[in-house]
């Protein structure tokens, strides 16, 4: 049995704690900096609760932490359960500052303990068909991709949250082109070089509504990325990838992922030339506890497994989400127009683990 610990009981938190405490493989304590949430998570679960995240870490034979707070405090919470050998699952994005990310990356491979950060698109169905036909090889040469994210998150210039403030999320950049971007990642690596990006305010005062960008690769490949969570025409987040190659082209989404090829391919089985089209329904196995998707569940699965075999599947691991923290740090520095040296990271610096601010409006 995984003694797990779960830090921040906001929208993700709570999600991620329902679905870790019906995990038949776990035993989950919780930690808030608000009382009455902490009241009601014991009084219907009967979970232990601790307000204090350094009480939480001391709890005995604790394996393994879940933070999930806003993302200024990932780097020195991550730091202190590294510390104390504890195995830890991230939520996105991993730090603000990507020296932080590299920095924690390598404390935790020194120490051999599970790291994973929570990029869900990696465990959807269609993504993960994506990928599989991608390194088939079966449309060739990829010469463009398209990464696209719109939803209707800040839809009017009143009122902020933590995701709104640069220094706390990060902004359009951090909590949503973050998921395309890692998807791009995953797929082709990093970009050789980033150019014409716009990190553009529509409602927000203090942050970024809309993001564009261009990546150039070493073979000459090039990806656009478009993004903007100010897009009411959207009644939810909704992420896609389209890849266009020499022998045909691929576009995944969350629901399905459609696969055209100018040729049959011995490489890809079941796939006929023209259009064929799989659903996530199809794609996806089938999980223990469903809530908002199997991805959900599948990473938080991935991660107890790999706890209890000690070791990273490196899936989404704390160096692959560093690499996402440092695009993203490239993209800020070519929108000002100064060196990757000269760019200053998004948030204002943490130096110690926060006790009592640090999920007021958790993930």
């Amino acid at each position: 049995m995984i003694e797990l610990g779960l830090v921040g009981l906001g929208k993700m938190g709570i999600s991620h704690f329902a679905i870790a405490n019906a995990h038949p493989q776990t035993r989950v304590s919780v930690c808030d900096a608000t009382g009455y949430v902490l009241d009601v998570v014991k009084k219907y679960t009967g979970v232990d609760t601790y307000a204090d995240f350094d009480k939480l870490l001391e709890r005995p034979n604790l394996d393994a932490v879940i933070i999930a707070t806003p993302s200024r405090f990932h780097g020195p919470m991550v730091r202190a359960a590294l510390k104390r050998g504890v195995h830890v699952f991230c939520e996105k994005p991993f730090c603000l500052d990507w020296r932080e990310s590299e920095e924690l990356a390598q404390l935790a491979e020194s120490k051999g303990l599970v790291n994973q950060v929570g990029y869900h698109y990696r465990y959807v169905g269609a993504f993960r068909e994506m990928k599989r036909v991608l390194e088939s090889g079966a449309i060739g040469e990829v010469t463009h991709a398209l990464a696209e994210a719109y939803g209707p998150v800040v839809l009017r210039p009143k009122g902020s949250t933590w995701r709104t403030q640069s220094a706390e999320g990060g902004g359009c950049l951090y909590d949503y082109a973050a998921h395309p971007i890692n998807l791009l990642n995953w797929c082709f690596g990093s970009p050789a070089s980033v150019s014409g990006t716009i990190l553009n305010p529509i409602f927000s005062t203090d942050t970024d509504d809309e993001v564009y960008s261009t990546f150039s690769y070493p073979n000459g490949m090039s990806a656009h990325v478009s993004v903007n969570w100010s897009d009411e025409s959207q009644r939810k987040m909704s992420t896609k990838l389209t890849l266009m190659g020499t022998k045909g082209r691929i576009y995944a989404d969350r629901q399905e992922c459609q696969v055209f090829l100018r040729e049959e391919s011995a490489a890809l089985p079941g796939y006929e030339k023209g259009w064929t089209v799989k659903y996530t329904t199809e794609l996806t196995e089938e999980v223990w506890f469903y809530l908002r998707g199997e991805e959900y569940s599948a990473q938080i699965d991935a991660f107890v497994r790999a706890v209890e075999a000690k070791k990273g599947d490196g899936l989404n691991s704390f160096r692959s989400a560093a690499e996402t923290d440092r695009v993203m740090s490239r993209m800020i520095a070519d929108s000002k127009g100064v060196s990757e040296d000269e760019a200053r990271p998004v948030a204002r610096q943490v130096t110690t683990a926060p006790r009592k601010r640090f999920s007021l409006f958790g993930r």
